[in-house]
């Protein structure tokens, strides 16, 4: 059987759409972006850091003038009631590094509270970034108001990723909309019993100007990337050079610090 050559139209749109695929490091990420996630784990809140530390990378080497590499902008969090007993608060000393000095926290007893922080955070244009948390399918949380976030972000260039614990995806104006679970992390490099780093697996179901898909995702070494398909889950995330030296060498019947120091 022979081999079918592509045409150069079939070639363009295989071109094209690999180009709609959204991916780490993509300039111009949306503004408002939704998370589905479960209240079993903390994914949601997990992948939302990891995205907003993606985004806030890349717009440090954008022509923004606002994105300076030394940003010391606070992000803002906002979790109401039934978010807050789900998932406790954020703890600072498990958050990213360059984020813990930099956090607001705002505990809204109701959805609509939430929403009103939501909105006048994104307003602010001293802030990188809102992280917000809200439990179900509250009414309030209709598209209406999902429209207010939106127009509110893109009007300021502030950033929103909403984390939607135990909802159904209901109408939205959130430009990217994802759903997420815990994966497999691969295996630390040194210790094969430490814990791995942060995975997830993440379905891009709805977003504007990409194709839907899904990815396992990686937090490491202060980047996102991809998890291959073809990389299995226990074998280490990054391969390094094996180290030249000797490990192990007689002493000669000197001590140990007596050679390190020849």
């Amino acid at each position: 059987m022979s081999a079918h050559t592509l045409s150069a139209e079939e070639i363009a749109a295989i071109s094209k759409a690999r180009e709609g695929r959204w991916q780490p490091g993509l300039p111009d990420q949306p503004l408002h972006s939704e998370i589905f996630t479960s209240a079993r784990d903390a994914s949601g809140a997990g992948l939302a850091l990891a995205l907003a530390r993606d985004a806030l990378k890349e717009a440090a080497h954008s022509d923004d003038p606002l994105a300076e590499a030394d940003d010391r902008r606070h992000i803002l969090w906002v979790q109401d009631a039934r978010a807050l007993q789900m998932g406790g608060r954020p703890y600072i000393h498990g958050l990213p590094e360059e984020f813990r000095e930099r956090l607001i926290h705002v505990e809204a007893r109701k959805p609509e509270d939430a929403l009103f922080a939501l909105e006048e955070g994104l307003k602010c244009r001293d802030l990188a970034c809102v992280i917000g948390e809200i439990a179900s399918n509250p009414r309030a949380l209709d598209f209406t108001a999902s429209r207010r976030l939106s127009l509110a972000a893109e009007k300021h260039g502030v950033a929103l990723w909403l984390v939607r614990i135990d909802a159904e995806p209901d109408l939205s104006s959130a430009r990217m909309r994802w759903r997420v679970r815990p994966a497999v992390s691969a295996s630390p490099r040194w210790n094969a019993d430490a814990p791995g780093v942060p995975t997830w697996q993440a379905e891009l179901f709805r977003a504007r100007g990409h194709a839907p898909g899904q990815w396992t995702l990686t937090y490491d070494e202060g980047r996102l990337f991809t998890r291959s398909a073809l990389q299995p889950a226990n074998t280490p995330s990054h391969t390094a050079a094996p180290y030249s030296g000797r490990l192990v060498r007689p002493t000669v019947g000197r001590s140990l610090a007596a050679v390190a120091r020849a």
